[in-house]
């Protein structure tokens, strides 16, 4: 029987103050708090997607900016992730997804590697920069940090896109189903490493 992969985290910094529990193996039961509205939308569209039972609640110095809750988030979203996954034994390791959004005609393409080894690639250009007071330049730090902390290899690029809204919700959507994929397990492999080197991250 696979065991459960599941992961606690709590941080705390001058700066904020982050409760996160996550399963991998959950069903999209999510409740996520980060007193950020938008962001808010955001992961609990990549719980949704990823069919991970996730809850956050995050404060932090928002008065002064967005950016330090958004990137810590990430860091301790990406901590909880390695946790969760152990050996990585069994996982399909590698993931991927092209997702189009409605009208906005946003396509993004995801493709990753939960091989240990962090690398991050992120292309996204709109002449719009602010969803609201949201500025989703800082949604770049967030897959950052996630990647870092995950030990990842994370490729995003948004193809094309018209509204900001739905490119931003393409990205997280389409991470969230390569995410799935990546960390679905394959029940010839359970018992073994997902690498010629025998360890992840070699």
């Amino acid at each position: 029987m696979q065991p459960t992969r599941t992961a606690h985290i709590i941080r705390t910094t001058k700066e904020t103050q982050i409760d996160l529990s996550l399963n991998i193996d959950g069903k999209a039961n999510y409740e996520i708090s980060t007193g950020v509205p938008f962001f808010d939308h955001m992961l609990d569209l990549l719980a949704k997607h990823a069919l991970l039972d996730l809850t956050i609640q995050a404060t932090g110095d928002i008065e002064v900016d967005y950016h330090h809750l958004v990137e810590d988030v990430g860091i301790v979203l990406g901590e909880a992730f390695n946790e969760a996954l152990g050996d990585r034994k069994g996982i399909n390791r590698y993931g991927f997804w092209v997702l189009p959004m409605d009208e906005a005609q946003a396509q993004a393409e995801v493709c990753l590697d939960l091989g240990g080894r962090p690398f991050f690639v992120y292309k996204m250009e709109h002449e719009q920069k602010y969803i609201r007071d949201f500025d989703v330049t800082i949604i770049k730090h967030f897959w950052r940090s996630f990647c870092d902390s995950a030990k990842m290899n994370l490729h995003i690029e948004l193809k094309f896109g018209e509204d900001l809204h739905h490119c931003i919700e393409a990205i997280f959507k389409s991470a969230a189903r390569a995410l799935r994929v990546a960390c679905d397990t394959d029940p010839r492999a359970l018992d073994l490493i997902p690498s010629s080197k025998g360890r992840i991250g070699a």
